[in-house]
């Protein structure tokens, strides 16, 4: 097959251009240069795109740096921004995966190939006559959860060679094929920030609104925040509080007051309902037509945990999950990744919504 391989100049990437060959496809690499120049989310690439280089002289293979700086600006800088201005916590990694790689790429150039690949670990397998997204065989590295709002068509179209490998097993590759980032170590930036301060950049765009953090069973006063936008439910660090570890349980957007609560296993931290909104599926609609609780495993955040539960529809078209333990840091305006119960598949996902009927906690401290 004639196959676009998207790059990034890491390891993972890299390797799935030596698999892919082996396996007889011809490649075309592409490195898709996002933020922006002007200072605004730029990332620093040029390291990057001189290792894609080599990579690409190493096979001979035909190599393009294209831009999508605006649509991204569009589409997932400022789906972060606005979402964090409603006091909800973003997830633009998977922004990012749905609307640039799988979306304008896609429509601009990897339609011109029989599939477009990536180096994340993931998994597609077939079921009666229709691709679903799979995990990865490395519980630690597995990334459905950022791709479990890609669409149907956008999964058909895809490769993802690493699904069946460890890490472990991804490195002793590199080195046996050479690979001159064999030994690089592994990005821990966010998608759409590369090396950016994930606070610089919040600061930068919303600024600093200062307000006070309270405790939320004692209504007292602890401290002062630089805006409600930095937080995120279930946050630890960060806070400068003395006597913690406190978290981050509620926010109250329109007093610009943070509340947290003290110790590791306090109960503010944790719930067993998630409500629901905007349900994806990307392969097919998987609940009972007779509006039965549906038995599913699920994620609330980038983790190799997977917690068990019931997905329920409600009336108004959202729906609610309830879980069979404990859920730490439950944030809304994250995603809720919904896999199926023997955590093989991954179904879809929705959007975290703040709970119904919200009660505001007191407020005496000053």
């Amino acid at each position: 097959m004639k196959v676009a391989l998207l790059i990034s100049g890491g390891v993972d990437s890299a390797v799935a251009t030596e698999l892919l060959l082996r396996q007889g496809h011809e490649l075309h690499l592409f490195y898709i240069r996002i933020g922006m120049d002007n200072g605004e989310g730029d990332c620093s690439a040029e390291e990057d795109i001189e290792m894609c280089t080599l990579i690409a002289r190493k096979y001979g293979l035909p190599f393009r740096v294209v831009s999508l700086h605006q649509e991204y600006w569009n589409y997932v800088m400022k789906y972060a921004l606005d979402t964090v201005k409603q006091g909800l916590t973003p997830h633009p990694d998977m922004m990012c995966n749905k609307m640039i790689k799988f979306g304008f790429f896609e429509e601009r150039w990897g339609h011109e190939f029989d599939a477009v690949a990536t180096g994340h670990y993931a998994s597609i397998v077939e079921k009666d006559g229709l691709k679903y997204l799979a995990t990865a065989v490395d519980p630690v590295k597995d990334q459905t959860d950022f791709l479990a709002q890609i669409s149907y068509d956008q999964l058909k179209h895809l490769i993802f060679p690493l699904g069946e490998l460890p890490k472990a097993e991804v490195r002793r590759l590199a080195m046996d094929a050479r690979l001159p980032n064999a030994t690089r170590k592994d990005s821990q930036g966010i998608c759409f920030l590369g090396k950016i301060d994930y606070n610089d950049f919040i600061e930068r765009h919303l600024g600093i609104r200062k307000g006070p953090i309270i405790e939320l069973e004692t209504g007292k006063k602890l401290g002062e925040h630089r805006g409600f936008w930095f937080y995120t439910i279930g946050q630890r660090k960060g806070l400068g509080l003395s006597g913690g570890p406190w978290y981050v349980v509620r926010k109250n957007v329109r007093d610009n007051v943070v509340y947290v609560s003290n110790g590791y296993d306090t109960a503010a931290q944790y719930g067993r309902e998630l409500h629901l909104g905007e349900m994806h599926w990307i392969t097919r609609n998987p609940m009972p037509e007779d509006g039965a609780p549906f038995s599913v495993a699920f994620k609330n955040r980038h983790t190799p945990h997977f917690a068990d539960g019931e997905l329920t529809l409600l009336p108004d078209g959202n729906y609610l999950l309830r879980s069979q333990e404990d859920i730490q840091g439950i944030a809304p305006g994250q995603f809720a990744i919904i896999y199926s119960p023997d955590r093989t598949l991954c179904l879809g996902s929705a959007q975290i919504l703040p709970p119904p009927q919200k009660r505001k906690p007191k407020q005496n401290g000053k």
